[in-house]
């Protein structure tokens, strides 16, 4: 990876104050240039915290307009061990100047990456927030979205401060224990014998096979086939479709490019001959599996569901192979229920940094209000809604 300086543009962040911060316990560093700071990131708390993700995304978005690398570091001031790092970016896409994680929905899980002195209580968590205000480049709105609360040794600081809210979306999660035969005895009948059925149907045709993928050129065609499958989904159902964009597209080739050899980037499907019937992309860190893009062909190949079989046959190839926790990311769909997902609570942070983002903010505590009384949330809506239609009816 090359150590070359971002053109000047992307370095023009400057700190409120002086770069560090003014608390009494942490010192906070904030650089745009992400080549000098993520390849030596650790402690990932879930796979997209990877420096492998966080690199790619940086590298593949770096060049898109109004965005500008935010990398913040915290530590702890009298012994400078590690608190955590932060990957953000500043976007000025839009008519507000936004601090954000790096994310533009390519991110599931947007997380802190923590060390050893990360604070656990309220009180420590107040602190490094106030040292990551202080040192952070003027903004009108700080919003971090789609946090897990807690990790695996602990919880996450950001997520004990106040004004946080539960996010709209959540995580879906099966663990499957060490039997895989139980956990999928433990599938509804019917979606069981489903399954069963399906792989019947599709393995009479000729020249059909399940793999895993771990040819480089193999693995990117099929990428390519899986983006043309998906927008031609997306397309016929009228859905807004982004990853066709140059930089989304680059983000995805360079993952599996840099990823797939070590098994971090994992690459399934379903093929007759060369024909890639349903394929199905998943990132892993040690015993985590997280699916992040799926299609299948359709068409004639409708009849033996291939976008539920390949991720039956890919979780079964998975677990023997050690993982034993199977993420089917965000997003509330039927198919998802059908494996036994566990609902993973998200959590959102959103803060005015300026009078330009009081309005966001206080939207965010409105409809964070409004989630935690869902009659009262139905109602609001309805009242929305039939204010929208008389608005169209009465104009010229």
């Amino acid at each position: 990876m090359s150590g070359t300086a971002l053109p000047a543009h992307r370095r023009s962040i400057a700190p409120s104050g002086t770069g560090a911060s003014g608390a009494r316990s942490y010192d906070v560093a904030i650089a745009s240039d992400w080549t000098e700071c993520v390849p030596g990131w650790t402690g990932a708390p879930t796979p997209f915290q990877d420096p492998v993700w966080i690199e790619t995304w940086y590298e593949s978005l770096q060049d898109r307009a109004g965005l500008t690398p935010l990398l913040v570091t915290a530590r702890d001031r009298a012994t400078g061990v590690l608190a955590l790092h932060l990957p953000l970016v500043v976007d000025e896409t839009g008519p507000r100047r936004i601090i954000a994680f790096a994310d533009l929905g390519l991110t599931d899980y947007n997380a802190p990456l923590l060390g050893p002195a990360a604070p656990r209580d309220h009180a420590g968590a107040l602190e490094l927030w106030q040292a990551i205000r202080s040192a952070l480049p003027r903004a009108d709105l700080l919003s971090l979205r789609k946090m897990p609360a807690t990790f695996a040794d602990g919880p996450n600081p950001l997520s004990l401060l106040r004004g946080v809210s539960p996010c709209p979306l959540n995580g879906n999660e099966v663990r499957t224990g060490e039997d895989w035969e139980a956990y999928h005895r433990s599938l509804a009948k019917t979606v069981r014998k489903e399954l069963e059925r399906s792989w019947r149907v599709f393995s009479r045709e000729s020249e059909t096979a399940f793999r895993i993928v771990t040819d480089q050129g193999e693995a990117q065609r099929v990428l390519e086939v899986m983006a043309r499958q998906q927008e031609a989904r997306m397309r016929s159902i009228g859905a807004d479709y982004r990853l066709d964009e140059a930089e989304f597209d680059a983000f995805y080739r360079r993952l599996v490019g840099r990823g797939l050899g070590h098994g971090y980037a994992v690459v399934s499907a379903l093929t007759s001959g060369d024909e890639v019937v349903a394929a199905l992309l998943g990132i892993r860190n040690a015993d985590t599996y997280v699916m992040i893009r799926i299609s299948n062909a359709g068409g004639e190949w409708s009849h033996c569901s291939p976008g539920r079989l390949v991720i039956d046959k890919t979780m079964e190839a998975l677990h023997q192979e050690g993982c034993r926790s199977f993420d089917f990311s965000i997003g509330d769909y039927d198919y998802k229920r059908r494996f036994n997902v566990e609902p993973l609570p998200l959590v959102d942070f959103t803060v005015s940094l300026g009078w330009r983002g009081l309005k966001s903010a206080a939207r965010a505590r409105l409809v964070s209000t409004l989630r935690r009384y869902p009659a009262l949330d139905r109602r609001m809506r309805d009242v929305a809604r039939r204010a929208a239609i008389l608005w169209r009816e009465r104009r010229p």
